[in-house]
């Protein structure tokens, strides 16, 4: 678990954090052997925002495991990179809404 967010985790927080989406978030999230970016349990929404690194073979591999086992949980995972965020943080936060509002409402059903 790291104790300082990347800028781009910073700049999602900013956006996510106080409930400011009608959804709390926690940072640095342990579930099983994992630790998520950010996670919210009410509507079990994990979002990953991923750098450079995650472009590479091997850390798609190991990604793909993670998500296999969160879904298994029940928990969906909405993944974006940093340059996402950094070029259109607007865009993000639009698709964010969309997908809370979208399992809000499945709940309700």
């Amino acid at each position: 678990m790291r104790n300082n967010m990347t800028s781009a985790e910073a700049m999602l927080w900013n956006i996510i954090k106080s409930k400011q989406l009608g959804v709390k978030f926690r940072r640095q999230h342990s579930i099983g052997n994992y630790i998520v970016d950010f996670y919210s349990s009410e509507i079990k929404l994990v979002i990953e925002m991923d750098g450079g690194i995650h472009e590479d073979a091997i850390h798609q591999s190991n990604d793909e495991v993670r998500d296999n086992y969160l879904q298994d949980l029940g928990i969906t995972i909405i993944r974006f990179n940093n340059n996402e965020l950094f070029e259109d943080e607007e865009r993000v936060k639009e698709e964010l809404v969309r997908k809370i509002n979208e399992l809000k409402d499945l709940q309700l059903k």
